[in-house]
């Protein structure tokens, strides 16, 4: 029974749970962000992309082929999900400062 108690304060002392609740939101907001470069950005900006299709969009060089749809999209992608813990970051940290006084 010792172990158990040990675990249960082990849960409680690192707050396990939220980290838990906090990855699964995690998972559903990038899917969400992605759904929304993929189906409403990407289209927007498709018609400045060489030949309208952005998922196939491509530069050759050469022997080089390069997916240039799939990286900007990744690109968008990157920068929303990075803005968005930006904001979060921020916000913790602003209610840091209030709580130390």
């Amino acid at each position: 029974m010792g172990m158990l108690k040990e675990f249960a304060e082990f849960l409680k002392e690192y707050k396990v749970l939220g980290l838990a609740i906090a990855f699964v939101m995690g998972a559903a907001a990038t899917t969400m962000v992605k759904s929304m470069v993929d189906n409403v950005i990407m289209p927007i900006i498709a018609p400045f992309i060489p030949g309208g299709a952005w998922q196939t969009a491509t530069v050759t060089l050469g022997p080089v082929v390069i997916n240039l749809g799939a990286f900007l999209s990744d690109l968008i992608y990157f920068v929303i999900i990075a803005w968005a813990i930006f904001l979060v970051a921020k916000m913790i940290m602003k209610e840091e400062k209030v709580s130390r006084k």
